[in-house]
């Protein structure tokens, strides 16, 4: 059986709407160009950027990218001509764009993935193969944005890492809490003042802050260029033995707070390490190849928009060799605050991001199945194929391994500038 990761009928959005999807690839000798998917093809769209972060600060960059697939190059040119670009020269760029067929790209990304896994130093990319979607924007991320994750936060903390402990302590804030605390809307006067009783009860913790109180966690995930795609390794750091996965709607948010697009993306976490302490937060979260985010970018258009992409549903399917299986479905919906509010909360006068960012908006999966002895609850295992999947998203899918034996990140900024400068 061929590699669900590799073939495009398993990637690709599910829902009747004709999706604008747009991503990176990198090509040997070239660096990495945008694409837009027509089809069972990519489309060179490296014209509108020639980085993802300037394609999505146009105005209206679905429009964009459409003109290029239909062929429309007068509409696409007479675009460029009001922004001070001649109609001649964007007819000549955008007359006959390069393509790759999909499913070789795809296929070649888990190639790539293989050959490269352990290394102990750089192993330059052999074949056309897909990255993360964004190169310049901030990876940022929102914690505690759902009811469930929120209580399995506090868990952490109590148990001090130790997952050993954690089942007595989940039915005691089970029983304490109940399920009411579902309706409460954070930052309200009812969440406020559930607050203040839990403080008295002594059941306060800094993640029922968050969750309740008015302000939001939100922290720096990882680097910029740091992110993987589809078909790549995603990191676990190898110090952990309590981690999960965090499948999450993430948002893509140009540098005036518009939200211009959305994708999916897996907040890697180490339960063990920000469990003994949250200032260990880092630690827990930004570990190489440990940020994922694909397979595409769906851009706003008239068919996809910031309501459908927050009323979507997210599967998550966990798959080990040693024969472990779980899946779980969760609505977006259930989050306790408006993914809005999040990029609100994120990008305002108060704090500034030129470039834009992409904003995690939190995961509504805490799995807490046992996986071995009784007890012990999830964990990962080295090999495990994590699968995100939404029907207007697609499905990003990537293999566990080790942060240590994850590809070095030897691509940064500085590599990005003399690429682009080479390409002219």
């Amino acid at each position: 059986m061929s590699d669900p990761r590799a073939q495009s009928a398993q990637v690709l959005p599910t829902d009747a709407a004709d999706p604008t999807l747009v991503g990176r690839i990198w090509v040997p000798g070239a660096g990495p160009r945008l694409v837009a998917v027509a089809g069972d093809a990519l489309v060179d769209v490296t014209a509108l950027g020639p980085t993802m972060t300037e394609l999505v600060q146009e105005s209206d960059p679905a429009s964009r990218v459409r003109a290029i697939l239909a062929g429309d190059a007068t509409a696409a040119a007479a675009t460029d001509a009001a922004a001070g670009t001649t109609a001649a020269a964007a007819t000549e760029t955008l007359s006959a764009p390069t393509r790759w067929d999909l499913d070789e790209v795809l296929a070649a990304t888990v190639r790539e993935a293989d050959r490269r896994r352990g290394a102990e130093g750089p192993v330059e990319l052999a074949e056309t193969v897909l990255l993360s979607p964004v190169d310049l924007q901030v990876l940022k991320a929102a914690g505690v944005t759902f009811v469930r994750s929120m209580i399995e936060r506090v868990i952490e903390e109590r148990v001090g890492g130790d997952p050993t402990k954690a089942a007595a302590v989940r039915d005691q804030l089970k029983e304490t809490l109940g399920e009411s605390i579902r309706d409460i809307r954070p930052g309200s006067p009812e969440a406020l003042a559930a607050l203040e009783v839990l403080r008295e009860n002594g059941l306060w913790s800094q993640y029922l802050q968050v969750g309740l109180g008015t302000h939001p966690e939100v922290f720096t995930k990882a680097p910029i260029l740091s992110s993987v795609g589809h078909g790549s390794d995603v990191g676990i750091a190898g110090i952990s033995t309590w981690n999960n996965p965090e499948p999450e709607l993430v948002l893509v948010i140009d540098g005036a707070g518009q939200v211009k697009g959305a994708t999916l993306g897996n907040d890697a976490n180490l339960r063990d390490m920000e469990g003994a302490s949250a200032l260990l937060l880092p630690l827990a979260k930004d570990n190489n190849a440990s940020a994922a985010l694909g397979p595409f970018i769906r851009l706003f258009d008239d068919a996809f928009t910031l309501e459908d992409a927050a009323a979507t549903t997210i599967t998550m399917r966990i798959t080990g060799e040693d024969g472990f299986e779980l899946e779980a479905t969760a609505p977006q919906s259930d989050i306790s605050r408006p993914v809005s509010e999040l990029a609100a909360h994120t990008i305002n006068r108060r704090h500034q991001y030129p470039d834009g960012l992409v904003l995690y908006c939190g995961t509504p999966f805490a799995p807490t199945e046992d996986r071995g002895e009784p007890g012990q609850g999830f964990t990962h295992h080295e090999g495990d194929l994590v699968s995100i999947s939404s029907p207007q998203l697609g499905t990003l899918t990537n293999r566990v391994t080790p942060s240590e034996s994850a590809p070095v990140w030897d691509y940064g900024v500085l590599d990005l500038v003399r690429d682009l400068h080479r390409a002219g």
